[in-house]
């Protein structure tokens, strides 16, 4: 009996440890894949277009050339104006998503308001590049 309750109570215990350092592995890697998100932002707020496209990930790089995603930003971000301010108000980890190749993202949300745009949500997502570094592979505003 007292074997039981003391198996019982270590499983309990390692169930927990593995648990809690699986939370806070995931957490890290969020953690990480926003700073780097919010890195690159400061590059396209400044108007840094093709500074932006540089820091990008290799699949955002491989599926636009340089100047288009320069041409895209110009028409669709700078006249939006400044920065007024940008909440952080989602984060999901994911292995896979639609129609990019299985690897390790996360999708990041801010409620942005800009100069020009009072309301918006910007959906940025920070991928594990080759290298082992968080790289933008995609920016969306809506």
């Amino acid at each position: 009996m007292k074997r039981t309750l003391l198996f019982i109570v270590y499983s309990t215990f390692l169930l927990f440890t593995v648990l809690s350092y699986s939370v806070n592995a995931e957490q890290s890697v969020e953690e990480a894949a926003i700073a780097s998100s919010q890195e690159w932002l400061s590059l396209v707020d400044a108007g840094k277009y093709a500074e932006s496209w540089d820091d990008a990930a290799g699949y955002l790089k491989n599926a636009l050339p340089k100047q288009k995603w320069v041409e895209s930003l110009q028409a669709y971000r700078k006249p939006l104006g400044k920065l007024i301010s940008r909440k952080l108000i989602a984060k999901q980890y994911a292995t896979a998503l639609p129609g990019m190749p299985d690897g390790e993202y996360v999708v990041i949300e801010y409620e942005t308001s800009f100069e020009n745009k009072k309301s918006a949500i910007e959906t940025i997502t920070p991928m594990l590049d080759k290298d082992g570094t968080w790289r933008v592979s995609g920016y969306y505003i809506r």
